[in-house]
């Protein structure tokens, strides 16, 4: 069967566009089809965290360093309202991946930036203002018949059929393919409305603390950045109210007043009320279609992971279906995209709601009682701010016996060739066996080189000291990782997470082929 590319993205968002540049990179024929003719011109989200930070560093993206993206080095507080801190969380450190915790976007420029990359590769056709009607999948490929958008052209729009090897649907939460190919949802039954307001203040316009969440029961309110010279408010809308009524703007200015803003120093970008909800897809791969992000699963916002998640799919799925169209691993490598996703999807959703359970208290009673519990537990531990914990991945391409095994792999800054910086700059990604101290590339077999070889794997030592021939540990990042993880050495996945850790050199022999034998090689392989 002849196609016209090899993946077919439905959803020109991005994550879908982010799937199509991690693939078009590498050469991969992809058509990205997107329902509407230009990028929707509203921020949606506007936070992510250090691994989607990690992410965008590959494309040259250096949140650190750039004019579309913020960060704040501030803690971001929970308070009551009386203005007491329930909860403090650290938000202003570096992760150990490397980059700070939480950073701030407007996603209409990301989304740009995202596009201005994938327009450069020639490997991807983008076709706006094309709508998917219809969708068959068989051992072959996908044939997906799609027609202008008849929003757009009315009626009397072109008609076209698209065919590919695989199909991805990266097309929201009422996702075309997720329906067409049979997939079922789950629904928590999780519901709460918020409205969202999109400020851009004028002047010198500051909030302190930059972050944070107010816990009033009688108006929940969150309090945010929204990207450079942008700040979001999110009221909830309480029992009884009209979300119709609530999203006018005069009922927006009314609700902005505590906080300094009006029509004459401020410009409202967006009033919108949204329905916060807690749903994921039982499956994530049928045949040659599969799905990623919001048609994938849907998170209340709290954790600030909708996007963050979507990228990780994104990640996840365009090593897998490189490999697979390269010819060097099988399809069935692809059934580890889902469990591994899927897992770690569900402890966003629900960590995403035990904080939506906490925060949308309305009745007095019970939130002077969520009162005094929190600031008691908070007093308890003097004060001090909680960190993130560490998400594993699903059962998948791991060795789930060994520390730091589907986790997302510790970074520090190292020193090599005559550059100094974080480690993916500067010595790069993808399959990497690390020995700390010690040279992999003399403790694995030959047939393990081989396999690393096609992989398009190395080796690396990581050194206390050297010349610039040596990757150097600059600041004793990597030390400190293997010690904590009682190892010597890491085998590191093209999406950053770790999939196996070794103790010595007999162990990382064995653990190299465990970690092969889930990759389900060709014979090619």
């Amino acid at each position: 069967m002849q196609h016209d590319s090899e993946v077919a993205i439905v959803g020109a968002g991005p994550v879908g566009t982010l799937l199509a540049i991690l693939l078009g990179k590498q050469g991969k024929k992809i058509t990205l089809i997107e329902k509407w003719p230009t990028i929707y011109d509203r921020p949606r989200a506007v936070t992510m965290d250090h691994e989607v930070a990690r992410i965008l560093a590959t494309f040259g993206i250096d949140a650190d360093n750039d004019a579309a993206i913020e960060y704040h080095d501030e803690l971001y507080y929970w308070k009551n309202a009386d203005l007491e801190d329930l909860q403090i969380v650290d938000w202003k450190s570096v992760s150990p991946s490397g980059w700070r915790v939480t950073y701030w976007f407007n996603q209409p420029e990301l989304e740009a930036r995202l596009h201005g990359i994938a327009a450069k590769i020639p490997a991807i056709k983008l076709l706006r203002g094309w709508e998917a009607t219809e969708l068959s999948d068989s051992a072959e490929g996908v044939s997906l018949s799609i027609q202008q958008t008849p929003e757009i052209v009315g009626d009397a729009g072109q008609k076209a059929t698209v065919t590919a090897q695989y199909l991805i649907g990266c097309d929201g939460a009422n996702s075309f393919v997720r329906d067409s190919i049979g997939i079922e949802v789950i629904d928590k039954g999780y519901f709460f409305d918020w409205l969202i307001l999109d400020m851009v203040p004028q002047g010198d316009y500051k909030v302190s603390p930059a972050q944070w969440q107010l816990c009033d029961p009688n108006r929940p309110t969150t309090l945010v950045p929204g990207g450079p010279g942008r700040r979001r408010w999110e009221f909830m809308v309480k029992p009884g109210e009209s979300s119709e009524e609530i999203a006018k703007p005069e009922s927006a200015w009314r609700l902005l007043e505590p906080w300094g803003l009006n029509p004459d120093n401020a410009t409202l970008e967006r009033s919108a009320v949204y329905r916060f909800q807690a749903r994921w897809a039982k499956q994530w791969r049928k045949g040659r279609c599969l799905i990623a992000g919001d048609a994938a699963h849907l998170m209340p916002p709290f954790a600030g992971e909708g996007m963050c998640a979507g990228f990780r799919d994104a990640v996840a799925l365009s090593w897998r279906l490189n490999a697979v169209l390269d010819g060097l691993m099988d399809a069935a490598v692809l059934d580890s995209y889902e469990s591994e996703r899927i897992h770690h999807a569900k402890h966003y959703i629900d960590f995403s709601q035990e904080l939506g359970r906490i925060i949308c208290i309305s009745d007095p009673d019970e939130a002077a009682e969520r009162d005094r519990s929190m600031k008691a537990e908070l007093a308890a531990r003097n004060h001090e701010p909680i960190s993130g914990d560490l998400v594993h991945l699903g059962s998948g391409v791991w060795c789930e016996d060994t520390p730091a095994a589907g986790e997302l792999s510790t970074q520090g800054v190292v020193q090599f060739n005559g550059v100094r910086g974080r480690f993916d700059q500067v010595v790069g990604q993808g399959w990497i066996v690390l020995g700390i101290g010690t040279d992999p590339a003399s403790v694995l077999q030959e047939y393990q080189h081989a396999v690393l070889n096609r992989l398009g794997g190395r080796t690396v030592m990581v050194c206390d000291s050297g010349d610039d021939s040596e990757v150097v540990d600059v600041e004793g990042t990597y030390k400190n990782w293997m010690k904590q993880t009682d190892a010597c050495f890491v085998i590191l996945r093209p999406d950053f997470y770790v999939a196996a850790t070794a103790k010595d050199a007999a162990d990382l022999v064995r653990r190299f082929d465990e970690v092969v034998a889930k990759l389900h090689l060709t014979q090619q392989g």
